[in-house]
């Protein structure tokens, strides 16, 4: 889900929890909760879900790297401690 449906959805369901008499209201409010919610997510800094997924992967494929070079460097402490 886009980060913007999410605060769309979010919104509406804000506004639709609203008491009857402010219903008449319900497209201001939403409006209103959306950049409410909108500015609260951007402090928190959040990532969508295809975000931390691509960056996971990134982190594994470096892991690797990383215990490959390690081996490597090992294997070449030994050849020259010989």
């Amino acid at each position: 889900m886009k980060k913007t449906d999410f605060l769309n959805e979010l919104s509406e369901r804000l506004s639709n929890a609203l008491p009857s008499g402010l219903k008449s209201a319900k497209k201001d409010l939403e409006k209103n909760f959306h950049a409410i919610l909108q500015k609260a997510f951007a402090k928190m800094e959040l990532v969508t879900r295809e975000e931390f997924d691509s960056q996971s992967k990134v982190l594994v494929r470096t892991r690797k790297k990383l215990e490959d070079l390690e081996k490597e460097v090992k294997s070449l402490e030994k050849i020259i401690k010989k």
